[in-house]
């Protein structure tokens, strides 16, 4: 795991400050850096680097291939290297190796294979930057699920790229303009979905895309659209007539443990010290499970717990590492802890990002560091088995809404509209204004968005509010089940929930890994029947099959809490001075970003006890406080 920064252009001097962005993330690499430029061409390459495989300089970056062509800069790490190693030497097309990184081999592999079939026989998690020097062209390119992030744009006519933004905006020329797009989402849905970023001059590779860059390009300040190389939505759709069958359910756990068992030894891989988060939950036991049957030694695993019992879940993973014999480690954290790591979020997430769970994320990552380099977690579970809850929720309100005429949809969502805005905050007014939505919405796509949105209109909120596109208005799936969870895996997973993951991580130099996105895993999941994600009622069935073989279904089965912080009595109590000084109306309006009416009757609302507003608070919390973040980094966005 490492952070990469790069310059293509006539700056001058590029060294300092490619040197620069490299420090302001030497948390995501705090064993070397490096740096490399083309002075003839204009580009400067930086690399800061966690040593996983091969702690040796033999796997320093910028790292120039064996043919002198290409250099490269890589951030991740790629799982399946030493097959293609072998590959590359039955071809008798490898060089003389160096070390035994997977850079060298990816390196190597580009080399040979050229960028798209290289990418095609990758696994793994990675952003990459590769220039040619014969043919003076800059490749970037992004793992399959989004699990690494990669920004790129323009800086007064030169492209910048980069594992942070805070490594870009100290470039000369840096446009920090804020994106109102970007805004006006992150509102919607607490995160902000590639490819825009917080900055009108900067966006987001999207997942499973490679770009590139030539000198007309460069000299014309455009910027050429990626090459899918792989896309949820297309192996969706190709599952639709390619469905998986079974001669039996235990047939059907057979083969979802060995796709996944895989994954896990994969990446399993390393150099330094290894562990698992562990919360006691479906996903993540699954994970340890699997792991320590692969292991002759016992796995280090770690886990959280809080003094309030609503939110803490330790207590069931201490109960699943005893019975798996793991090495366990717990901490308990008071609210005190918690909340001391509000201040730092806004540097550590880069741009306005308003999950609230980043709070436990950012301590269980902090606690996990002190003890390994490396550690696994359970994510995508929810996305890839139907586990979520809400979809079970969305589905109800989806079926009565099937049940009505379809003439009657637009009057009767006027209607439910009118009569809600009548009503005093609460839970009544809560169920007519969802029941407009639903029937207000023209697809399931559109109907979900609704469904999961905060600000159901950010225009309420934000000046000069625009709303492009985005997924959610794309037909896609079959049937409104395959429909959400696509949409997760397109959006809410790789823009939150890999998000929260990485840079928490990143922030204390901790590499995290997620077998669940192994694509292969992916793949196999959209091929299953819905009858195997879901039966009786509950979600992640098969799932669930494959964790029973290893752990006691009792450990394990029992209402799933979620990795959440009672946010809601925090901005009641403790945080109540700093939201309210965040809040002030004078400054909302002095910004002009926001609307400060309509946020401060929400915030009276929330404090008076009439309606838990604290989600939707918390996205324009986190802006104000990102804005005093970058005022003090000297970026002036306006």
């Amino acid at each position: 795991m490492c952070g990469i920064v790069g310059i293509w252009g006539n700056l001058p001097e590029k060294r300092p400050i490619v040197e620069q962005g490299c420090g302001r993330m030497r948390h995501r690499g705090p064993d070397s850096q490096g740096y490399w430029e083309d002075a003839q061409a204009g580009v400067a390459l930086g690399h800061v680097r966690l040593a996983i495989l091969d702690l040796s300089p033999a796997g320093h970056q910028p790292m120039i291939s064996a043919c002198g062509r290409y250099v490269l800069i890589l951030n991740g790490e790629i799982y399946n290297h030493q097959e293609l190693r072998a590959q590359l030497e039955a071809q008798g097309r490898a060089p003389a190796w160096r070390g035994h990184s997977d850079t060298e081999t990816v390196l190597a592999a580009f080399a040979a294979w050229g960028i798209a079939a290289s990418l095609a026989g990758m696994t793994g998690m990675f952003a990459i930057a590769l220039w040619d020097r014969q043919e003076r062209c800059l490749s970037l390119m992004r793992d399959r699920m989004g699990e690494k992030p990669l920004y790129m744009g323009y800086a007064d006519g030169n492209f910048v790229f980069g594992s942070e933004l805070k490594a870009m905006t100290a470039i000369p020329g840096f446009d920090g303009r804020i994106d109102r797009r970007a805004l006006s989402l992150l509102l919607r849905h607490n995160y902000i979905p590639a490819p825009y970023s917080i900055y009108r001059s900067i966006g987001k590779l999207p997942p499973g895309q490679w770009l590139t860059l030539t000198e007309a390009d460069l000299r014309s300040r455009s910027l050429p659209s990626g090459t899918v190389y792989w896309s949820a939505a297309d192996v969706s759709a190709a599952a639709r007539g390619n469905m998986l069958s079974f001669d039996s359910d235990s047939a059907a756990a057979d083969a979802l443990e060995e796709v996944l068992s895989t994954a896990v030894g994969r990446q399993m891989i390393s150099d330094v010290e290894l562990g698992a988060f562990l919360s006691g939950g479906i996903d993540s036991s699954t994970i340890v499970a699997l792991m320590q049957k692969r292991s002759s030694q016992p796995v280090r695993t770690f886990a959280i717990g809080f003094d309030d019992p609503a939110y803490n879940e330790a207590q069931h993973a201490k109960e699943v590492a005893r019975h798996l014999g793991t090495t366990h480690t717990e901490m308990y954290v008071s609210a005190a802890d918690a909340l001391s790591i509000v201040p730092q979020l806004p540097t550590m997430y880069d741009e306005p990002f308003a999950d609230s769970s980043q709070v436990p994320t950012a301590l269980v990552m902090r606690m996990a560091r002190r003890h390994v380099t490396v550690a696994l977690s359970g994510d995508g579970g929810d996305e890839l088995f139907s586990g979520y809850s809400r979809y079970f929720r969305a589905a109800g309100w989806w079926h009565k809404r099937q049940r009505l005429p379809q003439f009657t949809h637009g009057v009767l969502a006027a209607a439910a509209g009118s009569a809600a805005a009548l009503m005093p905050a609460g839970r009544r007014r809560d169920r007519f204004e969802k029941l407009s939505e639903v029937l207000a919405a023209d697809s399931q796509g559109v109907f979900y968005r609704q469904f999961v949105s905060y600000w159901k209109d950010p225009a309420q909120a934000v000046i000069g509010a625009e709303l492009p596109e985005t997924c959610f208005d794309d037909r896609i799936g079959d049937g409104l089940h395959e429909t959400m969870s696509l949409l997760d895996i397109l959006s809410y997973l790789p823009d939150d929930i890999l998000v929260k993951v990485d840079r928490a991580a990143m922030a204390v130099g901790l590499e995290t890994r997620v077998p669940m996105l192994d694509h292969q895993v992916v793949e196999f999941s959209r091929r299953l029947p819905l009858s195997y994600r879901i039966r009786s009622g509950q979600g992640k069935w098969l799932l669930r099959q494959v964790l029973y073989r290893h752990v006691p279904q009792a450990l394990v089965d029992r209402p799933k809490k979620g990795f959440s912080v009672p946010l809601a009595s925090w901005l009641r109590g403790p945080l109540n001075e700093w939201a309210n000084a965040l809040l002030d109306p004078a400054r909302l309006n002095q910004e002009g970003l926001f609307h400060a009416e309509p946020i401060l009757r929400k915030w009276r609302e929330h404090q008076q006890n009439k309606q838990d507003w604290s989600t939707h608070l918390w996205s324009i919390l986190m802006t104000q406080a990102w804005l005093d973040s970058v005022r003090a980094a000297d970026v002036r966005p306006s």
